[in-house]
């Protein structure tokens, strides 16, 4: 069984259409939170995840577009694009994006959320520290996180305080450390990375493909036209540095 694992895909379309093109057939989708916000096509990434996603829950920008948090608690880039992207949605999306939670309990194994389980819309995990406090809130084996825009993982080991963290090398040719076994005595903090901006010096789209029969995890990149999505944030308006970042990773 093969699932997709996608997050702040950020309303781009390229970057999004780029993942499913490259992934081919997979038998479910799951869409970990800021399916808009910051990018040019909000209403395009809607409907494809709504066409192809089985689980999506909300993030913090999908909450700001809607108005249901406070834009000022935002930069003033991220504050513009959210309230230009909230301008934009149709109201089917609306509605859809409405309903969705910050988390999500899969089964008895797996959870779902888009900060993580203590701050669901605002927690980043990207600590040991903060990921091994936050180990302790849930009782699944993997808890599948968003928001940071970094692909990255934590492991615990059943009976350790000890929380590891790891990245994969997916520069390497071939890539490193991109097959996570997730069949062993440990537990887990997976994060796919982002879609549509991402923020750890590699700009190409970010996902991950969860196989729960094989009991793997492999992290993915795919390079996208950047500069398709760059045009269509320039011809919008939106912020000058939100459109230079996505060539940088950063």
């Amino acid at each position: 069984m093969r699932i997709l694992i996608v997050s702040d895909i950020h309303s781009n379309l390229v970057a999004l259409e780029a993942v499913l093109q490259a992934v081919g057939r997979f038998d479910e989708l799951w869409c970990l939170g800021d399916t808009i916000g910051y990018g040019p096509r909000p209403n395009e990434c809607a409907a494809l995840i709504r066409e192809h996603a089985t689980l999506t829950i909300t993030g913090n920008h999908d909450l700001a577009c809607l108005g249901k948090i406070d834009l000022r608690d935002f930069n003033p880039e991220a504050r513009k694009a959210n309230q230009w992207n909230g301008q934009q949605l149709l109201a089917e999306h609306r509605a859809w994006l409405e309903e969705l939670p910050p988390t999500m309990i899969v089964d008895r194994a797996i959870m779902l959320a888009h900060g993580s389980p203590r701050e669901p819309v605002w927690e980043y995990l990207l600590a040991p520290e903060t990921a091994a406090a936050n180990f302790e809130l849930f009782t699944q084996q993997i808890c599948f996180i968003g928001h940071s825009h970094v692909q990255l993982g934590f492991r615990q080991r059943h009976g350790f305080d000890r929380v590891e963290r790891f990245f994969p090398d997916l520069l390497r040719v071939p890539p490193r450390n991109n097959v996570i076994d997730l069949s062993s005595n440990c537990r887990f903090f997976i994060n796919p990375g982002s879609v549509g901006q991402p923020r750890d010096q590699d700009p190409r789209a970010a996902y991950a493909i969860f196989d729960p029969g094989a009991g793997t995890l492999t992290f993915a990149r795919v390079e996208y036209e950047i500069t398709r999505t760059q045009r269509d944030m320039v011809e919008a308006g939106l912020p000058g540095p939100l459109i230079r970042r996505l060539e940088y990773g950063m």
